[in-house]
């Protein structure tokens, strides 16, 4: 019989639901399935919602205390989907209650907390997963197995765009989205972490960084103070020019202010053999290179990714174009399965705090103006 892991929300928002949407897929979408997910309970402090999430995703119990989720003896697997400054308190009662845990992106809203979260985690001996869930893009899990296998040789260039336009709307109002306090940043904190999560799944980790920053709108509406207006204190778009461990030179750019993007995440990788390129608003293809082909039939090619997953994935069959939510089922079944077969979860809190490890350097670089050292997470 396989094993049931019962799964506690903390938060029940927008990715709340796909997480939930991904728990209840994983069934269909795999077989045989080596474990059984069990929507186990769910909290949110909006009045009303943790109601909501039991009558529409099927949470065997709702509650607005989420220490309740936590320390339930119903529990095994702790899923935060709270705003990011949240992340803590909840991440910390989970580990003293030795529950495993799935964490949205950015584990914690600075460097200083998120090693202190892998510490702990680590002598407590839980297992835990970040949320990196465009690792598991079929398009994304070729590109890695074509740069391990020597595909573009030595890397010379990664680039990463990421671009969003909600923010273009002056009139759009503050959110905690656009407040430090409750993020540990802008852009650079929301879409950077899958930006630079990617680049170090295919290129491994940048030694130095030189960022910049900027703020297009500097005041906006108080949602909750009608014709008030409030001082916005994080960026909207981050650039950051990369020195690469392994050689080569890399750029990253993030933006919430990019006029006519939806969800433009954009990668290229070139190198001494051949070159890679992925667009997430094409997601079905990846795009190659092979410079060691003769010149006359050299061009990039484009190859089918759609949703060739391995066993024992079974739906839906591999040649449909694959959707965002996908991705998701796909990194939560990669979770539960590690538990499942006591092996530990990837990506981990470790890639999580190497993820902060550049953010806080490309921070730093903008304070200084110089380039800044990114320390190696292991």
């Amino acid at each position: 019989m396989a094993r049931k892991i019962r799964i506690g929300m903390i938060g029940y928002g927008q990715m709340g639901r796909i997480h939930a949407y991904a728990y209840r897929s994983i069934p269909l979408f795999y077989d045989p399935l080596p474990f059984e997910p069990v929507l186990a309970a769910v909290a949110d402090v909006m009045p009303g919602a943790a109601d909501k999430a039991v009558r529409q995703a099927g949470f065997a119990q709702g509650t607005s205390d989420w220490r309740r989720v936590v320390e339930s003896p119903d529990v095994d697997v702790v899923d935060i989907c709270t705003p990011n400054a949240d992340h803590l308190p909840v991440l910390e009662a989970a580990i003293a209650a030795g529950k495993a845990i799935y964490c949205e992106k950015p584990l914690c809203t600075n460097l200083q907390e998120a090693e202190a979260i892998l510490a702990a985690a680590r002598r407590a001996g839980i297992a835990h997963q970040i949320v990196a869930e465009y690792r598991f893009l079929p398009a994304l899990l070729r590109a890695r197995q074509l740069v391990a296998d020597g595909f573009v040789g030595d890397v010379f260039h990664f680039r990463g765009l990421y671009l969003h336009s909600g923010y273009v709307d002056p009139a759009r109002p503050i959110s905690w989205r656009l407040r430090r306090e409750a993020t540990g940043g802008g852009v650079l904190m929301d879409l950077g972490p899958h930006v630079i999560d990617l680049m170090r799944y295919l290129v491994g980790d940048a030694a130095q960084v030189r960022g910049h920053i900027h703020t297009f709108i500097h005041r906006r509406p108080l949602a909750d103070r009608p014709g008030e207006m409030g001082d916005v204190d994080v960026e909207d778009a981050a650039q950051a020019q990369l020195e690469l461990r392994r050689g080569g030179v890399g750029s990253i750019e993030v933006s919430r202010c990019a006029t006519g993007a939806e969800d433009e995440l954009r990668l290229e990788v070139h190198g001494s053999r051949g070159a890679l390129s992925f667009n997430l608003m094409d997601p079905n293809w990846l795009y190659t290179y092979d410079a060691t082909a003769p010149e006359a039939e050299r061009g990039f090619r484009r190859l089918a990714t759609v949703q060739r997953y391995p066993a024992p994935a079974v739906a839906p069959a591999p040649k449909f174009s694959i959707g965002w939510t996908r991705a998701h089922v796909a990194a939560q079944f990669a979770f539960l399965g590690a538990l499942a077969a006591e092996r530990a979860p990837e990506p981990s809190f470790v890639d999580a705090v190497a993820a902060h490890a550049h953010i806080d350097a490309i921070y730093r670089s903008v304070a200084s103006g110089v380039a800044e050292a990114v320390p190696e997470v292991r």
